[in-house]
């Protein structure tokens, strides 16, 4: 029993200061107000969350038939979260020493960084769903994301009130690398804190080891002989649609009124959501079910989205309650980012085989990987026909999602 709570506390130890560092670079608020700052492009906006969760996504397949095969998962690991815990370093380095440079070459160089930290961390999601898998048992995992995500969120309300400080009083885009600096400095302890954990014992596989070739020809079979599987693919294309809309948020806020000098409070309602949000989380996945919490987050999606376009459309409300309707909006956006990741990743664990899950999770996530581009369309749309557009197609994709998610079995979540 020590063994499993030294586990759970390192897993979650790890978790919230990693959580604390994403949230220094996240890609609707701090990153995306960082690239509108340089370039005022809304196609260049679009690509920042649409690279992050495509780089994310995609070298899971690759990484989940090496993971299968050596039956190690460990190494991936550390090269993944300590490699991107150094991009971030040096962008921070970038934005420090580049403050007099013209800000289209910076916005290049920004955004190659960016990229490079996004595919990098895409090495860690499979070793990290396998190990946690292999170290937390299913009834506590949601509760051990909740208390990440709460420890975290913590963590990270001090972060927002040193980047709010930041951003008021260091010029731009100094105060951008002192955020991201703090970003780089929690990513690589938490990089420590998970490794020094060790990995648990794999489950003994086949003594053969799959070609590549076999390994994709045993995707494509679990995608069509398992049903559970094969919907929750379709849910999570439309759940990349639905994340179209997220970098848009900070825009439409500033188009609104919005002064993006105070994008740090965003940010922090943002955190406060996700923090109040993360024992109610916890609670329903390991009580009610991951396919019911993933239909309740599925549906109050809907909110944030409708909320938005009755603002973008009407025209009804003043600049003070403006400023009080998109923290409200954030808040509710950071409470749901928290139950989407805890849903997900949590009935991915459970539809996936003890021996198999690196491999479940490569092709989970490589097929879904497309859907997470459509941030860049979105920036498309909203350059050409205007920001309302690209929030209609996201509540649509929404509803869409619902939908699907009411016909997975969710007596049968293993088939």
């Amino acid at each position: 029993m020590s063994t499993k709570k030294s586990k759970f506390s390192s897993v979650v130890a790890a978790g919230v200061t990693f959580q604390a560092g994403s949230t220094a670079v996240d890609s609707a608020t701090i990153m995306s107000a960082l690239v509108f700052q340089l370039t005022g492009n809304s196609i260049i906006v679009g690509a920042v969350t649409a690279i992050l969760r495509f780089g994310w996504l995609f070298p899971q397949l690759i990484i989940g038939y090496l993971a299968q095969r050596s039956g190690s998962s460990m190494h991936y690991y550390i090269f993944g979260a300590f490699g991107r815990a150094t991009a971030m370093a040096v962008l921070a380095l970038v934005l420090y020493s580049g403050a007099d440079w013209k800000p289209g070459n910076l916005a290049i160089i920004v955004m190659m960084l960016w990229t490079a930290y996004a595919f990098i961390s895409g090495i860690v999601a499979v070793p990290y769903n396998d190990i946690v898998a292999r170290s937390i048992p299913s009834e506590l995992r949601s509760r051990m994301l909740a208390a990440r995500f709460f420890g975290g969120g913590l963590l990270a309300l001090a972060i927002v009130a040193i980047a709010d400080n930041l951003v008021g009083t260091l010029p731009f885009p100094l105060s951008y690398s002192a955020i991201i600096a703090m970003a780089s400095v929690l990513m690589f302890l938490s990089s420590f804190v998970f490794t020094a954990m060790g990995e648990p014992p794999a489950v003994k596989t086949k003594n053969e080891k799959p070609t590549f070739f076999q390994y994709l020809k045993d995707g494509i079979s679990v995608f069509k002989t398992e049903r559970n599987f094969r919907l929750f693919v379709f849910a999570q294309w439309c759940g990349g649609a639905v994340l179209m809309a997220m970098p848009f948020f900070v825009v439409q806020a500033s188009a609104s009124g919005f002064d993006l000098q105070r994008v740090a409070l965003l940010l922090g309602a943002q955190t406060t959501g996700a923090l109040a949000s993360n024992f109610l989380w916890g609670w329903w996945g390991d009580r009610l079910g991951k396919v019911s919490l993933l239909r309740a987050i599925a549906i109050a999606r809907i909110v944030p989205l409708s909320a938005v376009l009755l603002i973008a459309t009407t025209g009804i409300f003043g600049p003070g309650q403006m400023f009080y309707l998109y923290l409200a909006i954030f808040f509710i956006l950071g409470a749901l980012a928290n139950g989407l990741t805890i849903a997900v990743i949590g009935f991915l664990m459970e539809i996936s085989p003890d021996d198999q899950r690196p491999a479940y999770s490569g092709y989970f996530n490589a097929i879904t990987a497309p859907a997470f581009l459509l941030p860049l369309f979105a920036g498309i749309l909203a350059s050409i026909f205007g920001l309302s557009l690209v929030f209609i197609f996201s509540l649509i994709a929404a509803i869409t999602q619902s939908i699907i998610l009411m016909l997975i079995d969710s007596q049968n979540q293993s088939n």
